[in-house]
């Protein structure tokens, strides 16, 4: 950046000048990085653009119906983008899918049944996935548990990454599904790489062809320039108000995969009989297609921001994962607080950073499905936009923030500024970090 931008900083902001300096400074050792990362986001672009040409998306798609919502060649449209980009045959992307975890559920209820054994090969899942799972708790009805379907998981290895060799020795003749998580979740670990992805996908299939591989791409798209489905993952989901809804799309999630899987699951997710041919759109056509357009570059900036995130606290002495300067997987960094005031104080400062609620205070709560209380920042334009600059952690030891989105780059660098100064004016940061 300029020195006139600096002191737009330092003279606006506030920032301390020993902070700005230190930015500067990461920014210079990822250079090389983030033209790397500037590489992918054009091949990816294009990519998208090309998935629109071939579809022949035009404006009679943005419109939508009412009632049943049969018939709707904008729904349709979205839905054929989504598998062209994805590389598959089929795709479900509806705005009533409420979450990733929802996009999830639905898959595995829509793909197992009562004695089937679903096998967790990346380790423990995401906190609230646990809970649809039904791991810990007698409380909630329905799980996968609940409805006969058997569950093992297998740990990760001593290097934090898939075991090859426990996940064959695991899988047995009731083995359905297999299911990964990319995304590094609430875990300290770095997101499962795509060649771990894809090393696992052709192992399973090797050993019995008709088990399906699942995967949860959360906060994996458009990190690199192919993704799991191109190499033989069955089936795959993720939300819109994450990477591929691009900071647009105002709710909803995608499924991807083989055509008779997503059958099987568009009747979980409305009802047998009607599967995908219900569902209204609520005329969210034109942001989801316009997000999808733009979410490469929008990936582009969360991954550069979380490198730089990540490049920062390691010099000033936390530990971080991924390592700093790491290959990425996902567009998320984990900074290790150790104590949990700074890492409340972090995700404070990334909400004063926000252009949505700047002057709210987040507070450590009771949310649905967590077991912990979590402290979560993001004043986003929409409601727990995670590709948009914020941040969450679980108030349990050993006290991780996650740290994630920026709409743009100059957003997401402002996130990881401000934290910085934040922490640096509470007395937070190592002595000498500065």
């Amino acid at each position: 950046m300029s020195v006139k931008y600096d002191e737009y900083l330092i003279n606006e902001f506030h920032i301390d000048p020993k902070v700005v300096d230190v930015v500067n400074e990461a920014e210079e050792l990822l250079k090389e990085r983030f033209e790397e990362i500037d590489d992918i986001c054009s091949i990816c672009q294009m990519k998208v653009l090309r998935a629109f040409q071939e579809n022949h998306i035009n404006a009679t798609h943005f419109d939508w119906n009412t009632g049943y919502g049969y018939d709707d060649p904008g729904r349709a449209a979205v839905e054929r983008v989504y598998a062209t980009v994805f590389n598959t045959e089929a795709a479900l992307v509806r705005p009533n899918i409420v979450n990733g975890t929802h996009a999830i559920a639905a898959t595995l209820f829509g793909i197992l049944k009562p004695g089937d054994e679903l096998l967790e090969a990346t380790g423990s899942p995401y906190d609230t996935l646990e809970t649809v799972i039904g791991k810990y708790s007698k409380e909630f009805n329905g799980t996968i548990i609940d409805y006969g379907i058997l569950y093992n998981e297998i740990p990760l290895n001593d290097d934090l990454d898939v075991d090859l060799d426990a996940i064959r020795a695991a899988i047995t003749d009731k083995t359905r599904v297999v299911a990964m998580q990319r995304s590094t979740g609430y875990d300290w670990r770095p997101a499962i790489s795509l060649k771990s992805i894809k090393a696992v996908t052709e192992m399973v299939h090797s050993i019995d062809p008709s088990i399906i591989v699942m995967l949860d791409n959360c906060y994996g798209e458009f990190v690199d320039t192919i993704e799991p489905t191109d190499f033989g993952v069955d089936v795959m989901a993720g939300s819109l108000i994450k990477n591929p809804g691009g900071g647009l799309a105002l709710s909803g999630g995608y499924i991807v995969g083989r055509e008779d899987l997503i059958e099987k699951i568009s009747y979980r997710l409305t009802c047998p009989g009607i599967g995908a041919e219900c569902g209204l759109t609520f005329g969210q056509n034109r942001h989801v297609l316009q997000g999808l357009f733009l979410a490469p570059k929008v990936v582009n900036a969360a991954v550069k921001g979380a490198m730089l995130a990540g490049v920062i606290y390691d010099k000033m002495g936390f530990e971080v994962m991924p390592p700093a300067m790491a290959q990425r997987s996902d567009i998320i960094q984990a900074v290790k607080f150790l104590d949990p005031d700074r890492t409340v104080a972090f995700c404070e400062a990334i909400q004063a950073a926000a252009p949505i609620d700047s002057y709210v205070s987040p507070v450590p709560w009771d949310m649905p499905g967590y077991q912990d209380q979590v402290v979560m920042a993001a004043g986003a334009f929409v409601q727990g936009s995670s590709i948009e600059l914020s941040a969450d952690a679980p108030l349990r030891e050993p006290y991780i923030a996650y740290f994630q989105g920026g709409l743009t780059y100059e957003h997401s660098r402002f996130g990881v500024i401000k934290s910085v100064d934040t922490l640096y004016r509470k007395g937070y940061l190592p002595d000498g970090a500065l």
